[in-house]
This record gives C-alpha cells, structure tokens and sequence, in this order.
C-alpha cells in the first residue's frame, strides 16, 4: 500500500503529481461491489470541480480516494494538499490554512501562505473536518462560497482558486442537529458525497489487498517472498477489523517481523485478537444448542456481545464499531443480558 498509508507525509506539504497513487484508482484497491460503487463515483465526480465530502470510519482509505479524486480530474498537474484538521490546534491551523502576514502575532517574522494558497489551482484535502471550531467554520464557509480567504492579520481578502475535498470519521449530519457543526457549511461541502464501506462489509476483497501489500512489504524490510498459512486467511476473514484497512496493513507488518526466518506466516505470528477470531468459530461449534431457537439465538448473541467486549477491553465504542450496531444498541444489549466484566472473562 501507498505512503499515505504506512507512513504519511508530512500535513499540509503539496503532492506532485509524480508521487500521486497511478491511475485510475490507485492503491485503493477493491473487487467487492460495495467499492465498485465507489470506483464509479470517483470516476462520475472527479472531472467536476465541486467539492466532494468523504465519509467513513478511521482507517478506510479516505485520503486515497482524495487522491484518486485529484489525479482524474483537470487539475492533476497541479499541487495536491492534505491537512489533519485534529492535527493542529485552532490558532495553528488557522495560521497553517489561510496563512498570516508578518507581525500578525509573537512570531510570525514573514508573510506565510495558507494551504489554501500553497493549493492555488489545485486540490485541498482537509481530513477530519468535524474537528474544526465553530470560529474555523465559519472562515472556511468563506473560502468555500466566495473562492477567497483572509490571512491573519490581513484585512483585504485574497481570491484562490481551489477544489476542496473534505473528509470526516463522524456523521456531520448528526453533528450538525446537535449543533456542533454549521448546517451551511456542511451543504456547502456535502454537495457531492462518498461514503466509504468498513472492511467488515467487504471481506472479499482481503485476498486482493493482501496480494498487493505482502510483496510490497517483504520487499521494503529485505525479507524473502511470505506464505500466508489458510489458518491465518481464515482468521483474517472471521475478523472484524475495527481499523480496517490500517489495522490490516499493521497486522500484516508486525506478523512478517515475527514471522522474519520463517517461509510461511502462521496463526502463531498473528496477535491475540486475530487468533482469539479464528479460534472463535471453534468454540461456537463446541457449544450444545438447547431449547427452542429464540433462546439460543439469544445465548449465542449473548456469548458473542460478551466476547467482544473483552477483546476491546470494554470500549463500548470500539465493540459497537466491530460488530456493527450502534453504541445505544449495544448499551441496551449489555444491559439486556446483564453483562459484566466478569462475565466476559467467564464466556472464554
């Protein structure tokens, strides 16, 4: 897999358009139909300059699709840039987005440009967009709806020309009911909108990043050509990857450390939660199924919520991400069942 994802460059430092992922889509790789839909929307919006709004949980690969974005539009011969907004506080990014002048504030010895300069005729790609104050908000809005910005300390607005490509890892719908985003800010950069799916929903497409990434990696860290024992593909595939695509990609790095002299990655260089997913069908075919089914699905339920909980260490978050319900759905199940800590560690 790409940089980008292994080892980010730097934020806010311009791409060019060398270094972009090859086209047409990159290293955002995918078989499945639920990433055939995505493909198909890149290809639909890329040439349009409007701006498009990515979603998806953490890990997905939401700045790949940035780039394909960039890359199949007018403007790939032009700088791509990308800037975390949790990266920074809210002075720094302010100063790091729309730039500032000399004597703006303690420090600033000479003019800076923003990103938004630095992006002139190209592509901005601001990450995690929800985590921008109300006051930033409101200056993006700006930006956005009359194609200009005011550097700090400036008093003259400045006209620049840039595609503005957003991403969040929360649904600003639900934040902007609950106010905490502005509601004409996000019809402002929802104007066209790609949501990616978790890798829970696209497991076929495992073998396929595999395939791509093993190689890659055994070449990067000087290790001959790896194996992958069926025991590990089964486990990789029972799963549920609460990091998705990252989560994979460091998962596949830490088993081909341990796994350095040997010719085949074994269950036994995976860690304890890839190994406790593979194990997990076992134990569930070892288990009597007594009474009527409602009741058995109830204690298979029961068994599975009390799994995962211990695995994630009883990060209701976390849990409710990987089995796929809402955290309200899985307080109301514990709750339901009378779960504990103490149960999980019994279930095992």
């Amino acid at each position: 897999m790409p940089a980008q994802l292994l080892a980010p460059a730097p934020h806010g430092r311009p791409q060019p358009c060398g270094g972009l992922a090859s086209p047409p889509f990159g290293e955002l790789l995918g078989q499945s139909p639920a990433m055939r839909r995505v493909f198909d929307l890149i290809a639909k919006v890329a040439p349009a300059n409007t701006p498009v709004l990515i979603t998806g949980e953490s890990g997905t690969g939401k700045e790949l699709v940035a780039i394909a974005l960039h890359h199949q539009s007018g403007r790939r011969a032009r700088p791509f840039v990308s800037q975390n907004c949790s990266a920074l506080n809210d002075n720094l990014l302010e100063s790091e987005l729309f730039g500032h002048l000399r004597g703006a504030f303690t420090g600033a010895h000479s003019d800076k440009p923003g990103l938004f300069a630095v992006a002139h005729g190209g592509t901005l790609f601001l990450d995690e967009v929800n985590e921008m104050s109300p006051a930033l908000q409101a200056k993006l809005l700006r930006a956005v709806q009359f194609g200009e910005l005011l550097p700090v300390g400036a008093t003259q607005p400045r006209r620049v020309d840039v595609r503005l490509i957003s991403a969040a890892n929360q649904p600003l719908k639900d934040l902007v009911r609950l106010g905490a985003f502005r509601e004409d800010l996000y019809y402002r950069l929802a104007v066209f909108t790609i949501e990616l799916p978790p890798l829970r929903e696209r497991r076929e497409d495992i073998p396929l990043i595999l395939s791509r990434f093993v190689p890659r990696c055994c070449e990067a860290n000087s290790l001959p050509p790896k194996r992958l024992a069926p025991e590990v593909m089964a486990a990789f595939n029972a799963y549920t990857w609460p990091g998705n695509v990252r989560e994979l990609e460091n998962e596949v790095q830490r088993a081909l450390i341990l796994a350095r002299h040997e010719p085949t990655i074994a269950l036994e260089h995976l860690s304890a939660p890839l190994r406790e997913a593979a194990e997990a069908p076992v134990r569930h075919r070892g288990r009597r199924i007594d009474g009527d089914l409602a009741t058995a699905l109830e204690r298979l339920e029961r068994d599975m919520l009390a799994e995962a909980l211990q695995r994630y260490a009883w990060n209701k978050s976390s849990t409710a991400r990987a089995l796929g319900i809402s955290r309200a759905n899985l307080v109301a199940k514990v709750r339901k069942y009378g779960l504990q800590p103490s149960h999980a560690a019994a279930s095992q």
